[in-house]
């Protein structure tokens, strides 16, 4: 018997937030990072809650308290699964792909849900620049991104609005948080991708390998159909040969020409200002892949987008077509002034490995000076910001350290 069917009565919402409970809705309390939702138990009540769903573990109930409640042991990891029953499991009506890595997820999602919508599918998109319909080749009807990814009952909500959008697709980054915290619980993906991983979130992981972990488990999804990872990554690498040892379908990009295990393969890569081109070599055949996005680490995510179209079986020229029409992200790679004004780059770097591939990349297509200005995001991994200034100073002419997000 599930959490919901325990209760003999329906609801007409679910919450976790005290403040949000209104009458004839189900409050979930349980502990958080920051607060113990039980301690708020008498607001919920106060507020008209109609029943209580609370975490069993070091915790009594007051008798005092007269309202229907259940007492549940690991309530927290449970409350994605309740809010897909909740909202009649959304995803399972959705083709559902979930996008992780430590730089990529914005731009691989955005170009993903830009193409399918060009091809007439009706997609939503979900991430760092906000959550909602895609319209004409941006967000539509947005909702601002508080998290990467958003809390596993919001989640399962927006997914539901999707649904009675009437979408085909949606299309989500799965940040390491949202994959540890258990945000993403209850949803039914389809098709998980892998960018690349290096240093990022230690603050919050403590290790390398912590944040190997938490994102690995994307690709232990139950009832995912396939994997797409980028096997030019080390980590990507060892992924693939972990997926394909368990018999799993894992599609691998990648633009080592050498590497026989690669399935979508691009080569004679070709960077100018006004984006890139290159040779893809697939399943399907060979063909000229353009788009009009800068530098070489955006091959990588152009070769994802492509490997993501062939698997939801579009055709290979219908796919290269779309892709020649994605739109830069903005804040990723973003150009302004050039021909006769300097050129400025905005761009979203905030890792090393990140940076140095933006300074890589702009440094090919410098012919004078490169100037650099970033920072590190405060109360963050300080480790990285010693790594990220190496960087600067190594590839940059002028390097200007400023503020980012200061806590």
């Amino acid at each position: 018997m599930s959490i919901l069917t325990s209760f003999s009565r329906s609801f007409t919402g679910i919450t976790a937030n005290s403040r949000s409970v209104q009458p004839g809705w189900l409050f979930l309390a349980y502990p958080g990072a920051k607060s113990d939702g039980r301690n708020y138990i008498p607001q919920a009540i106060q507020a008209g809650a109609a029943a209580i769903a609370w975490e069993k573990d070091h915790f009594t109930w007051n008798e005092n308290w007269q309202v229907s409640n259940a007492p549940v042991m690991n309530l927290k990891q449970q409350i994605g699964q309740i809010a897909a029953e909740f909202y009649h499991h959304p995803s399972s009506q959705l083709t559902m792909i979930g996008v992780t890595g430590t730089n990529g997820k914005t731009s691989v999602s955005q170009w993903i849900a830009q193409c399918l919508s060009s091809l007439g599918k009706k997609t939503a998109v979900l991430g760092t620049l906000g959550n909602g319909m895609l319209g004409n080749g941006f967000l539509k009807a947005n909702t601002e991104a508080v998290n990467t990814t958003p809390d596993a009952i919001l989640l399962q909500g927006m997914l539901a609005d999707y649904v009675a959008q009437k979408a085909d697709v949606a299309v989500m980054e799965v940040s390491s948080h949202g994959l540890d915290q258990g945000r993403v619980n209850g949803v039914e993906f389809g098709i998980a991708i892998l960018t690349n991983l290096s240093r990022d979130h230690l603050d919050y992981h403590g290790t390398i390998e912590a944040y190997t972990d938490a994102k690995q488990k994307l690709f232990a999804w139950e009832g995912l159909s396939h994997a797409i990872v980028n096997v030019d990554d080390a980590f990507g690498k060892v992924l693939a040969n972990l997926l394909k040892a368990q018999d799993k379908s894992c599609i691998t990009y990648g633009l080592d020409a050498d590497a026989a295990e690669i399935n979508i393969c691009g080569s004679d890569l070709k960077l100018h200002d006004a984006g890139l081109s290159m040779q893809v070599t697939t399943p399907q055949g060979i063909a000229l892949l353009a788009a009009p996005v800068l530098g070489r680490f955006n091959a990588y995510n152009v070769l994802a987008v492509l490997s993501t179209l062939l698997v939801l079986e579009i055709s290979l020229q219908d796919a290269v077509a779309a892709i020649a029409q994605i739109k830069p992200v903005p804040g990723r790679m973003q150009k302004f002034g050039g021909g006769e004004l300097p050129l400025v780059i905005v761009d979203y770097a905030h890792t090393p490995d990140a940076l140095e591939n933006v300074l890589n990349t702009l440094r090919e297509q410098t012919q004078g000076k490169l100037i650099c200005v970033f920072g590190c995001g405060g109360e963050r991994d300080a480790g990285k910001r010693p790594l990220m200034g190496s960087v600067a100073i190594k590839l940059a002419d002028v390097v200007i350290v400023t503020s980012d997000n200061p806590r």
